[in-house]
């Protein structure tokens, strides 16, 4: 053998020594907030150093669709693509983050538009084929108060933000993105998802693509240059899963 590096061992010290590491993902606990339907979730102790046992191990009962998690095609397309069959290398992408950060503020119910998209290229070239899209809204700073998350009326109508149509449409179909990613809880805003109108979540499976739901940190992310990494378990038919998500980047 030659006395040279692998070429792979020197790309990971050189991506590690120049970059951050920011997680992206929620720890996910009894109490937090979720889908009403889901019910919370449980933790038994099954085995506890404190007690004198010789290890620690704890039995978990959740939704799939718990905090930060994946959601693949099949969660809303009967046969489609399940958690098993999303391939490794699409958990590895280029991110690219769309900030409406501001409008959220002053209006919940915000979506981004093509003029969100048009100048975040005019900045950074073209959103990349086969990225990661997050989009920023600041509503991870609401995490964990689900009264704050949910954000509803007197009416019991939720105001959040979600994503548009044109915008998906966009990078799906033009773009070419993997897969995208959001702060709140749904794909829709809260207003389409009070009234049971899940389309657009529908629009992303129903393209084969996958998507993350309430991530976090996305304020310490530039919105451009990044690497998103992406990874769960792998249930043979899995509809779901909590996810850990993290991002390598320059420092902000």
């Amino acid at each position: 053998m030659s006395g040279e590096e692998p070429r792979l061992w020197s790309l990971h010290r050189e991506l590690t020594e120049g970059t951050v590491f920011t997680d992206l993902t929620h720890a996910f606990r009894p109490g937090q907030p979720h889908f009403p339907g889901f019910g919370d979730e449980r933790r038994e102790t099954l085995f506890d150093l404190a007690r004198g046992d010789g290890f620690t191990v704890h039995r978990y009962t959740l939704a799939g669709q718990w905090g930060t998690h994946v959601d693949p095609p099949s969660h809303f397309v009967a046969g489609a693509r399940t958690l098993d069959r999303i391939p490794v290398r699409e958990m590895v992408l280029p991110l690219v983050v769309l900030d409406i950060t501001a409008r959220v503020a002053a209006d919940p119910d915000a979506t981004p538009t093509l003029d969100d998209v048009t100048s975040w290229e005019r900045r950074n070239g073209r959103v990349p084929a086969g990225s990661f899209v997050a989009l920023r809204t600041g509503w991870s700073r609401r995490w964990p108060d689900p009264e704050a998350m949910d954000n509803r009326d007197g009416d019991g109508v939720r105001h959040t933000p979600g994503w548009s149509r044109e915008v998906l449409r966009y990078l799906f179909e033009d773009a070419g993105v993997t897969a995208i990613g959001h702060e709140q809880a749904d794909t829709d805003p809260g207003l389409a998802a009070s009234a049971g109108d899940h389309g657009l979540e529908e629009y992303v499976l129903a393209r084969d693509r996958w998507q993350l739901e309430l991530l976090a940190h996305l304020d310490r992310v530039p919105e451009a240059g990044s690497l998103l990494v992406a990874s769960w378990p792998r249930p043979h038919g899995g509809s779901g899963f909590p996810a850990r998500v993290f991002a390598i980047h320059p420092a902000v």
